[in-house]
């Protein structure tokens, strides 16, 4: 018979000693003599133990724990731990990307002796990599992060995150990294003359969250048994958003306009999305059989020419990068570079393919700052507190993030005052 790796551990009389014991991977514990009521409360410990540990052996002796089997044992972790909607949240990869600076350096280095200097020789080299100042503290705050978990996983002795700690962030011009621009709210001529465009579902979209200050992930899951339609303003309440594991709630007051937007998608079930992918290539391919020169009898006919299992088709819920993506397409076809764009991209030269980039990059608006827009708004013509409400925030520290201040107000000041 084959043998039963993932049985659970017994517990099981010693007859030579007496004694109870419990094998768990190889190894005989044993825990006094059988029977008794402290010999299963040690059975239940050890068990508990083993549990919590993801029914490993217990873990090495913490000379033994390198760089690399922490790292390890800390991805296994993070890939459980941060979930939402039974997918990983954007945090994996980011622990990946620091991981991948800490094991090319001190990978078959024991994480015992990984100390502060070497995080920051670690920092600096991420410096000299010319990512952004916020990104470096960022990076390293998850490997103290990662140092900190494994503390607690009797890994890592105590002592090691406490010198970690130490280790401070980089202070805004004291470091030779290069800051993150702000991220500052969109022209709406510039979004007007980017939505011709986009496919209609994208489109709406768009002014929907403009006109609400949505999340973009939060627009991506609107649902009609989500909207509560019973006031002169709905209110949605997202089925997922950002701060739902601190306990918030997210409610997204729906105006007027906002309401015709979302009209014509609300005739469907309650628990099915009103923007879906599959649908926009409905209407898109709808569109062009509308525009059709070619007989009928003549050429493909609709859904001859389809692959038959094609890899990926339309789904049923748009993902953020998606969304993104379809903005950031109307936007090259909106501006085009007034050389480069008609020329095919094989036949462009390096130099030309760095500045048809650059140009795009530059004439490319994401949907984040739509919110950026629509806080920025709000907070000139109602105050910072709507401005909180309305984005859904705690805190009226992080709506000033998001809403520029209203200069014309200070320079009022000034003419009055002299």
């Amino acid at each position: 018979m084959p043998r039963l790796v993932a049985a659970f551990p017994k517990y099981r009389k010693h007859r030579a000693s007496g004694q109870a014991v419990v094998t768990i991977h190889g190894r005989d514990h044993y825990l006094g003599p059988h029977g008794t009521s402290a010999s299963k409360a040690f059975y239940d410990r050890l068990i508990a133990e083993w549990l919590t540990q993801g029914r490993r052996s217990h873990a090495p002796p913490v000379e033994q724990t390198t760089v690399v089997m922490l790292c390890a044992r800390y991805l296994q972790f993070a890939t459980g731990y941060y979930l939402k909607d039974g997918k990983c949240t954007g945090t994996v990869p980011a622990i990946k990307a620091a991981m991948k600076y800490l094991r090319a350096w001190y990978g078959r280095t024991p994480a015992a002796d990984f100390g502060p200097l070497a995080l920051k020789a670690l920092r600096q080299q991420m410096v000299d990599d010319g990512l952004s100042r916020s990104y470096v503290n960022d990076h390293v705050a998850r490997i103290k992060r990662i140092f900190k978990w494994g503390v607690s996983e009797q890994l890592v002795p105590p002592a090691t995150y406490q010198g970690l700690a130490s280790v401070q962030g980089l202070l805004r011009g004291r470091t030779t990294a290069p800051e993150n621009p702000p991220i500052l709210p969109v022209d709406d001529a510039i979004v007007e003359a980017t939505l011709p465009f986009m496919p209609e579902v994208v489109a709406d979209m768009v002014r929907l969250q403009r006109l609400t200050g949505m999340r973009p992930a939060e627009v991506c899951i609107v649902r009609p048994g989500d909207v509560d339609r019973s006031g002169e303003v709905w209110l949605y309440r997202p089925a997922s958003h950002k701060t739902e594991h601190h306990g918030r709630e997210r409610v997204v007051f729906l105006g007027t306009e906002a309401q015709a937007v979302l009209l014509k998608y609300l005739a469907r079930d309650d628990r099915t999305n009103c923007f879906r992918p599959c649908d926009s290539m409905a209407k898109v391919l709808a569109a062009k059989h509308a525009a059709r020169v070619t007989p009928l009898s003549c050429g493909n006919k609709p859904g001859s020419n389809r692959v038959r299992r094609p890899k990926k088709q339309p789904g049923d819920v748009y993902e953020v990068d998606a969304y993104r993506r379809a903005i950031a397409r109307a936007c090259d076809r909106a501006f085009p570079h007034p050389r480069l764009s008609a020329i095919p991209r094989k036949q462009l030269t390096s130099e030309d393919s760095a500045a048809l980039r650059a140009w795009q990059s530059a004439h490319r608006w994401a949907p984040n700052r739509l919110r950026h827009t629509f806080a920025t708004t709000v907070r000139k013509q109602f105050g910072l507190e709507a401005a909180q409400v309305a984005l859904g925030h705690s805190s009226a520290v992080v709506s000033q993030i998001y809403a520029e201040r209203d200069l014309a107000k200070g320079v009022q000041v000034a003419q009055a005052i002299g």
